[in-house]
């Protein structure tokens, strides 16, 4: 027996969950160009190349608190409900940026300890973001929704840094304090966590009249992705992530490997890879295009399109054509991403948790694994390692003109299954 359908999301609620994501993608943004020189003053006994390597390892620490975080609490949300994750999420996530403000005290292990936990905390928002509005959403809406989910996100990567720089500054100025300020990592944290703050608050008041109902015990877990096709789903996203990674690398590297191109053409790289995502983001969420065509399909176009990008970058003679590379490659990726996370809301209720929380684990898995391989590979292939990067696109390529099938049905948590 099926339950009533679900309510819709209201625009407020909307509002306030990507806030959410806002949010904690733009605090991660933002602190990760300052840590060089506020690890720098922790860590004075120690050389410019020493700090350095900390700060990847402390990015790593992030990632793989994402890693561990997202599948266990993508599954506590199947059984206690997204509300309560969400807020211990968020709550966890203001914590754990709140105690950056005093790393004297809590030393270089404990700056690890803590930035592992808000990866750990945030992997407890994104996901389960995903499935709430999987699970509140109605079929012909979920397409957009996801879409502008997916924009939502890159905003946060692309202009949070920026935002949260000047309103840094502000409170630096707000702060002052005879001869001393606070300095401006210490103003980022400050205000990454009063924005957590706020979005926490925002998330337990519009949230608070939704019934969550608790391990989708009243609705039949049929038409839903089953293990296998989640699997599936699973590996692309990683598999993309893992190219992805890889793809970022390389161009960081090329200011090294070629000489033509300068630091400033690479910053610019990095803006256009951004802003191409974005924009396809966009258009999906105007188009409608998912709703309208199969996922096999849209998936198939975008590693044709990030497959010639990185075939353009592997081959180049000049600075144009890298641009044209790293365009194609962004518009590919950034249209499989947010088609694989559409097509993984089709999960059953009971399960749909567990499934967002795979997918973001495995985005996280991707990402790691990639930048490491990449930066072995670069060293020892340069250029041409964008060509060796298409090869897992490639592979994925047969695999869904082998399966279509399984890249085609999107059915509806909600209880209602429907063939895309």
């Amino acid at each position: 027996m099926r339950a009533d359908p679900l309510p819709d999301l209201r625009r407020g609620q909307l509002a306030w969950l990507a806030v959410a994501v806002v949010v904690v993608s733009a605090g991660y943004g933002a602190l990760m160009p300052l840590l060089p020189g506020w690890l720098g003053r922790l860590m004075e006994a120690h050389g410019q190349s020493e700090v350095l390597r900390h700060v990847g390892l402390i990015s790593g620490a992030y990632a793989a608190g994402v890693l561990i975080g997202a599948p266990m609490w993508g599954m506590a949300s199947d059984r206690l409900g997204r509300r309560s994750v969400l807020i211990v999420g968020m709550l966890g996530y203001v914590a754990s940026t709140l105690l950056l403000l005093a790393p004297e005290r809590a030393g270089l292990v404990g700056v690890y300890a803590l930035r592992a936990s808000t990866g750990f905390f945030v992997a407890a928002v994104v996901p389960v973001v995903s499935a709430l509005v999987a699970e509140y959403t109605p079929q012909i809406a979920r397409a957009q929704r996801f879409a502008w989910l997916s924009a939502m996100s890159l905003v946060g990567f692309l202009i949070g840094p920026g935002v949260m720089a000047i309103g840094g500054s502000v409170v630096v100025a707000a702060l002052r304090t005879g001869a001393e300020a606070l300095d401006a990592t210490r103003a980022v944290i400050l205000l990454s966590a009063l924005l957590g703050g706020l979005a926490m608050l925002g998330l337990a008041v519009s949230l608070r009249d939704m019934h969550v109902p608790v391990g989708g015990a009243q609705i039949e877990a049929t038409g839903g992705v089953d293990d296998g096709r989640t699997m599936g789903l699973w590996l692309l996203n990683g598999t993309v992530m893992f190219v992805l990674a890889g793809f970022e690398l390389g161009i960081v590297m090329q200011d090294r490997q070629h000489a033509a191109l300068s630091p400033a053409d690479v910053s610019l790289m990095f803006a256009e890879c951004s802003l191409v995502m974005l924009g396809v983001n966009v258009a999906l969420f105007w188009t409608r295009l998912l709703e309208r065509a199969a996922g096999a399909g849209v998936i198939a176009v975008g590693v044709a399109l990030a497959v010639s990008g990185l075939a353009v970058l592997g081959q180049h003679r000049g600075i144009a054509p890298m641009y044209l590379g790293v365009s194609l490659t962004a518009a590919g990726t950034g249209l499989v991403l947010p088609t694989v996370a559409y097509l993984a809301a089709g999960a059953s209720q009971r399960r749909l948790g567990r499934t967002m929380g795979g997918l973001t684990a495995a985005a996280g898995l991707g990402q790691t694994i990639g930048s490491a391989a990449s930066g072995w590979l670069f060293g020892l292939a340069a250029q041409v390692s964008f060509t060796w990067l298409a090869l897992p696109l490639l592979a994925t390529l047969v695999l869904l003109l082998a399966r279509p099938d399984w890249w085609s049905r999107q059915a509806d948590p909600r209880g209602v299954s429907r063939a895309s």
